[in-house]
């Protein structure tokens, strides 16, 4: 249903942070090969490891085209060992399979009772890519699905398009996003003449967001042109993880260096300071001469386990430390993503989680 009386914020809903208790997990099964060119026979065994990793603490609700790809579906996970018992299909056809961007937003309230609704912003491809038409159609089939109550964020009478990739929250008011994703008006606009305050104004009302943590750049080889997801994480409500490259030399340097500068003179919604924690970067992976988005900060946080990717790579050991470190009582688990990652993006761009109606 869709709500005539009010915006979220107004309704007393939040975005809740990824660490705060799911309900379920969201994935597109894979079906477009021509994002992972030669290697996509490889991918549906990689879904399948992160499948059985999910369904030791949550459901998982697989998107697929039609009765055929959930066979497919099926068969891997069956071969895979992964109980199905915890796991929910839903033929809805997709462009590609990258739920984070085109899934919905979910949004909860505690008032006057526990409920979870969706706000449905737009998918256009990350302004790149022509196939999106039934992609950005999944947020109003999954809310009429489970009956939620459904926002059309909008400002200016115009749609507006947001990806979950390129937003990442605390639970209490401060949202991490960067300039070169949807400030930027030159390349990949989203929403062309939006301003910094109409940004910070569409989060307000339709996340319940109050505080905005502007990054700059995001790293080589993104080419969504500057997701959060691979840059810099939450990972309380005080302290983020950003990714750094130690090398001078490496283009992702200087952007990175200039994000922790901001990041330390930030402020969080309550007037504190952000804890920053660096994170490393993998020795840069290349295909067919184009520079890959391979980054650990791409990690998901599940009720029964962080899956953090992996790359075959000296620093994936120091890692899958740090993040051990910082949830303590979660066990952090290495997904080998170097075939992924040709798709241009991992294990965060792939899932999208649903938070549970009682925190």
């Amino acid at each position: 249903m869709t709500s005539t009386t009010g915006t979220p914020a107004s309704l007393r809903f939040r975005l809740p942070a990824e660490w705060e208790a799911h309900e379920a997990t969201w994935i597109g099964w894979p079906h477009n090969a021509t994002d992972w060119p030669g290697k996509f026979a490889t991918i549906p065994w990689v879904y399948a490891e992160i499948v059985r990793k999910l369904v030791v603490g949550e459901i998982v609700r697989i998107i697929v085209n039609n009765k055929d790809h959930e066979h497919q579906a099926r068969r891997a996970l069956t071969r895979h060992n992964v109980d199905l018992s915890s796991v929910e299909f839903f033929r809805f056809p997709t462009d590609r399979g990258w739920a984070r961007d085109f899934g919905p937003q979910f949004i909860r309230r505690s008032e006057p009772k526990p409920e979870i609704a969706i706000a449905g912003f737009k998918f256009n491809g990350w302004a790149k890519y022509p196939n999106w038409k039934r992609d950005t159609l999944i947020h109003r089939r999954v809310s009429e699905a489970f009956g939620y109550m459904f926002f059309r964020p909008t400002f200016d009478n115009h749609h507006v398009v947001l990806e979950g990739g390129g937003i990442d929250g605390n639970g209490r008011g401060s949202l991490l996003t960067t300039e070169e994703c949807y400030l930027d008006q030159t390349t990949q606009v989203r929403n062309p003449g939006l301003t910094r305050r109409d940004f910070e104004s569409v989060m307000h009302d339709y996340l319940g967001v109050t505080n905005i943590l502007w990054l700059g750049r995001g790293i080589a080889g993104d080419d969504t042109h500057g997701h959060v997801d691979d840059l810099c994480r939450f990972v309380n409500p005080t302290t983020v993880v950003l990714s750094q490259e130690s090398d001078p030399k490496d283009v992702n340097y200087a952007p990175l260096q200039e994000n922790r500068e901001r990041l330390e003179r930030m402020r969080l919604e309550d007037g504190s300071g952000v804890t920053v924690v660096p994170l490393p970067m993998p020795s840069p992976i290349v295909f067919d001469g184009m520079r890959l988005p391979a980054s650990y900060a791409n990690f998901y946080i599940a009720n029964g386990a962080i899956l953090v990717p992996t790359f075959n790579d000296p620093m994936d050991r120091r890692a899958l430390g740090i993040l051990q470190e910082l949830f303590p009582n979660r066990p952090v688990s290495g997904i080998h993503a170097v075939d992924l990652v040709l798709g241009f993006g991992t294990l965060h761009c792939l899932t999208h989680e649903q938070p549970a109606a009682q925190a």
